[in-house]
């Protein structure tokens, strides 16, 4: 499994995400190009991991059956595949090799740790999230639900005064009901992004509102054991 990794000293923290040996965007010198399995030894006061998806999440759970090509003659889904796309059993085994690798990350001995996911297998085969939140909760003007399984960290608490409201629509169309839809939102709730070859990075990013809150309230709990254990 390929990762990013970020080390930043005083205390020490890790942010590991599966990024193919990306080098870091800003070029920063606390940059590790490396899988992430090999540094939980290295004595980490925190963690934040944020494992691939592809095979964690409920979308496109009709890849995970055999192909039917009676039903669907020369394609064998009610849609054509992607060159590079794992299908059926091939499909099933990577899913089940991203559970036993979520797995590890929860349990690894880094004393406090949190794994970002969207909503997925990973509720039901392993176990619920601690907590799911919006962006637009923590200020931007995004719909992505995002799952938290924490240990050590104190759940995210959001200010009510920087929620960032959607606009209303109609949906469905003439039922009368008004729904809240945001920027990255159809009327209809799908992603507004475009198929591309880098559609995954942008979809992938923290979004400002939530990363700022997480330096708010994780960071000082860090810092207070410190200076607790230096008294």
């Amino acid at each position: 499994m390929s990762t990013r990794l970020a080390r930043m000293s005083s205390p020490r923290f890790l942010v590991g995400m599966e990024l193919c040996f990306l080098p870091a965007a800003d070029g920063s010198k606390f940059h590790i190009q490396d899988d992430v399995f090999n540094h939980f030894g290295d004595g980490w006061d925190g963690a934040i991991f944020h494992p691939t998806c592809t095979f964690l999440t409920i979308s496109a759970e009709w890849a995970y059956k055999q192909p039917d090509f009676v039903r669907y003659p020369g394609v064998g889904y009610h849609q054509r595949l992607k060159p590079d796309t794992l299908f059926g059993i091939a499909r099933r085994l990577a899913r089940e090799q991203a559970l036993a690798e979520f797995e590890l990350l929860l349990r690894c001995r880094i004393p406090r740790k949190a794994i970002e996911n969207p909503r997925g297998v990973v509720s039901t085969r392993i176990r619920p999230p601690n907590q799911t939140i919006q962006p637009y909760d923590f200020g931007d003007d995004a719909s992505k639900a995002t799952c938290l399984w924490l240990e050590g960290w104190p759940e995210l608490v959001a200010d009510l005064a920087k929620r960032c409201p959607g606009r209303l629509v109609e949906w469905p169309r003439g039922s009368g009901k008004l729904v809240e839809r945001w920027s990255n939102q159809t009327d209809s709730n799908q992603n507004k992004l475009t198929p591309s070859d880098d559609r995954w990075a942008t979809r992938s990013k923290t979004y400002p509102g939530i990363a700022g809150t997480l330096a708010e309230q994780w960071a000082p709990v860090l810092f207070g054991e410190m200076r607790l254990a230096a008294e």
